[in-house]
């Protein structure tokens, strides 16, 4: 085995990926993250130094937002530095952690279960970011000055502290067209879709993806082993259903079938149910994706040809219905 194979494979075992950003990019990250702390910093020192405590509890205090300033900078558009994980993480796992401090007794064994209680309550609400496991070990071993806060800690100066760093994320952000913050905003002001129907058939390659992720020039968190894999299982799940809805009932949930900004999911809320042409209209309403709460009309044939298939939202996902994951 040459020493190219070896240190490749070496490599792969380490996780060393390929990162396929810009020199600008990652320029523009580190800006990013240098302000926002900079910023975040000393607006928590006049804070703090306001209420009497000393330098180094302002230390402890701001180090979580240093790995908060790394997802909002290098990696805007990620699930977990969107705005609700980052306040959610944050101000969630303090108020375990604190809770955990005065009502658990002190040792290493309260500080592993204020980080485990914070990591459970974010995966069921929604808002995992990695930095609200140093907050709730902040809480718990930060010393007099935070611990004699109490949940004082959550509101003043820790909740500040992560808006003023979340204002600047979406002020700097917001400079390049390509990295607005939320992702919510970068989706709809990037680069438009093609919407004409294929006219032949073709299959998604990881070649493929690479080259989408280059041109969005913006680092994506997840493998290429990952994305191979979320590939394949794509590819394995659209070739379950190819064919129209054989029918429309009202009360239930259709999919487009398209992908990113495109796709959208519509109830039918009410039908006419009519035997005559052009009669037999339904009543719909978009419950997810684009144009999002929108109601509209049209006659069931018309619906029928624009569902890809019928839907059902299970853990917050939809899904096929009938498909092993609707269970």
């Amino acid at each position: 085995m040459s020493l190219k194979s070896i240190l490749a494979n070496a490599a792969q075992w380490l996780g060393i990926e390929r990162n396929q950003t810009s020199h600008g990019e990652k320029l523009i990250s580190a800006c990013g993250a240098a302000i926002g702390i900079t910023a975040t910093m000393m607006f928590s020192v006049w804070l703090i130094s306001g209420a009497g405590l000393n330098s180094t509890a302002s230390l402890l205090i701001i180090s979580s937002l240093g790995a908060s300033a790394v997802l909002l900078f290098a990696v805007p558009h990620g699930a977990l530095s969107q705005p609700w994980p980052v306040i959610g993480g944050h101000m969630i796992s303090a108020f375990i952690g604190v809770s955990c401090q005065q009502w658990l007794p002190e040792g290493v064994i309260t500080a592993g279960v204020a980080v485990g209680l914070a990591v459970g309550v974010m995966y069921y609400l929604r808002c995992i970011h990695p930095p609200g496991g140093a907050t709730a070990l902040t809480a718990v071993i930060g010393g007099n000055d935070i611990v004699g806060l109490g949940y004082q800690f959550l509101l003043y100066p820790l909740l500040l502290n992560v808006l003023v760093i979340l204002l600047i994320a979406l002020s700097f952000n917001y400079l390049f067209r390509w990295r607005r913050y939320p992702a919510h905003i970068n989706a709809r002001h990037h680069t438009e879709y093609n919407t004409q129907t294929p006219t032949s058939d073709y299959v998604l390659t990881t070649e493929d993806f690479n080259a989408a992720i280059h041109e969005l020039d913006s680092f994506v968190d997840i493998t290429e082993e990952g994305l191979t894999e979320l590939l394949e299982k794509a590819r394995q799940h659209a070739q379950l259903s190819i064919s129209h809805p054989a029918a429309i009932e009202q009360g239930r949930y259709y999919s487009n079938g398209n992908i990113g900004s495109l796709w959208n999911v519509r109830q039918v809320i009410d039908a006419a149910d009519s035997q005559k042409p052009g009669r037999d209209l339904i009543i719909y309403k978009t419950v997810a994706g684009q144009n999002l709460y929108e109601t509209g009309y049209c006659d069931r044939e018309s619906f029928r040809q624009w569902a890809r298939y019928e839907v059902i939202e299970t853990q917050g996902l939809w899904v096929k219905a009938g498909s092993n994951n609707s269970v």
